[in-house]
């Protein structure tokens, strides 16, 4: 089970990211979003969650790939459609798959 820590020890840990004051945790490379909290809008207002991290997938194919093939780890809302991004549960998640996903997101972020 990964955390909010995790994320963030694993996002500062890269190259080049910065961390953006928040009340969850933002980070971006280059000026680009790569992993940050999840924005609820569910209950009328907008609540940072810190135990969903938003992550930049790339592209709508990698998108729908991990929504339709870890359904217990990503999921997403109608206002995230079209959007190359995923909300993964961290509570399902362990830290090595984690370690994985936030260095991708980072890598994908650099190169474009």
């Amino acid at each position: 089970m990964a955390d909010v820590h995790d994320v963030r020890r694993l996002a500062l840990g890269l190259d080049g990211v910065e961390e953006i004051d928040s009340d969850g945790f933002d980070f971006r490379v280059d000026g680009r979003g790569f992993v940050w909290s999840y924005p609820d809008r569910s209950g009328g207002r907008r609540v940072l969650r810190t135990d969903v991290a938003v992550l930049f997938v790339g592209d709508e194919a990698e998108r729908q790939a991990l929504l339709l093939g870890e359904p217990d780890l990503f999921f997403s809302t109608p206002s995230y459609d079209g959007a190359p991004l995923v909300m993964l549960r961290l509570e399902k998640v362990d830290v090595a798959r984690l370690t994985e996903l936030v260095t991708d997101a980072w890598l994908m972020r650099r190169e474009r």
